[in-house]
């Protein structure tokens, strides 16, 4: 490793990708951080130049919303990283936003001579591609100089084009699979997890609230509820749940592994929490409400049967899922009828355990071999 303190300017739009960002920063020494990210990296050190909850937007219709926003977000970015002139720009999942930033600086004649001078461009979670829209790969082989991809099925999408790609194996096996052994499951917690994007939650609180209350209400036995609540949320879920006839125990983010181990059956939005539980192992149903149009759009795009990545690797449905018109509370209690059948759960969870070797790469965790890779570009 280089005497000289290397800088890098890191970006994460979102709670999972501040998570990740802040576990690559963790691993790495004699590194200064400067950039946009939100609680992990900020306790890691970072200081933010503005709140990451602005970039957290998703859905066509929600990213038109939030259009002007996002666009001066993005030239207060590019000009940051035109005055702290860092050794790399490192991008954490979000896409769109690390793509426009970076073609900036690229057409830019003081990011030209910044990339000149030897500058470049590492982003970590490849874009889903192969969900939708494969051609994109090579938008994004145009500005990365190099891509850390999850799993080995993504790869071939990206070198297509020339751009160096590593699978690393989900970065948040390295949280789960050094966890103690899973306390054996007396309470009957059903755990809702509306997601970290206010928008999405704004959409899913209610549906949460009419399972909750359908639940209780229909002669369930010994059912409790639990929501675990991240920064950028927790104001709004507080103030939702307070109207429910069924109170939930509010659980900080940062505990949430705890909690998902206690687990009996959680309802969750689709993104990383589908994969946090399949990695431990719980019973889950999956939903996600979105904008009328940008649903739509999506049944005409998306090239995948499934959104929640244990169902993408194992080609099967495991987690039940409800999207769009179809997460509905009457749809989603006949499954959780059929969920809690002890014969049933356990055949879940079994199917959950065939994922296990697929999380993590045999040479160490996504983290350690994300950092290595960085550092050993400068040496």
């Amino acid at each position: 490793m280089p005497n000289k303190k290397i800088k890098i300017f890191i970006i994460a739009g979102e709670v999972s990708g501040d998570a990740l960002a802040a576990r690559v920063m963790r691993q790495m020494q004699n590194v200064e951080f400067v950039g946009v990210g939100g609680h992990d990296m900020i306790a890691c050190g970072l200081k933010s130049i503005f709140p990451m909850s602005d970039l957290s937007v998703m859905g066509i219709v929600e990213v038109l919303a939030h259009a002007r926003t996002l666009t001066r977000r993005i030239k207060q970015t590019v000009d940051a990283i035109i005055a702290e002139k860092p050794d790399m720009v490192l991008t954490v999942d979000s896409p769109g936003f690390a793509r426009s930033v970076i073609k900036r600086l690229r057409t830019s004649g003081a990011g030209r001579d910044m990339i000149a001078a030897g500058m470049r461009f590492h982003h970590i979670v490849a874009p889903q591609v192969w969900a939708w829209r494969p051609g994109r790969a090579k938008k994004y082989a145009k500005v990365f100089d190099k891509l850390y991809a999850f799993f080995d099925f993504e790869v071939p999408y990206f070198t297509k084009y020339g751009l160096d790609t590593i699978p690393v194996g989900h970065p948040i096996a390295e949280n789960i699979i050094n966890l103690p052994p899973a306390p054996c499951v007396k309470d009957k917690i059903i755990t809702l997890v509306p997601g970290s994007r206010i928008s999405e939650v704004k959409k899913l609180m209610p549906l949460f609230k009419r399972v909750a209350e359908t639940i209780n209400s229909c002669g369930y036995m010994g059912y409790k509820f639990a929501i675990p609540v991240v920064d950028t949320t927790a104001d709004y879920v507080k103030r939702e749940v307070k109207d429910w006839a069924v109170k939930p125990e509010l659980v900080a983010a940062d505990a949430r592994y705890e909690l998902y181990q206690k687990t009996y059956v959680a309802v969750v939005a689709s993104g990383t929490v589908s994969a946090e539980l399949a990695m431990l192992h719980v019973p889950a149903i999956v939903a996600y409400k979105m904008n009328r149009i940008t649903t739509l759009i999506g049944h005409l795009l998306i090239n995948v049967r499934w959104v929640s990545l244990v169902n993408i690797l194992l080609n099967r449905a495991v987690y039940p899922e409800f999207l769009g018109s179809d997460a509905t509370s009457e749809n989603i209690i006949n499954e959780f009828d059929s969920i809690i059948l002890p014969a049933n759960r356990a055949k879940m969870i079994s199917e959950l355990h065939a994922a296990d070797n697929m999380w993590v790469r045999p040479n160490g965790v996504a983290s350690r071999i994300i950092a290595d890779d960085i550092l050993k570009s400068f040496k």
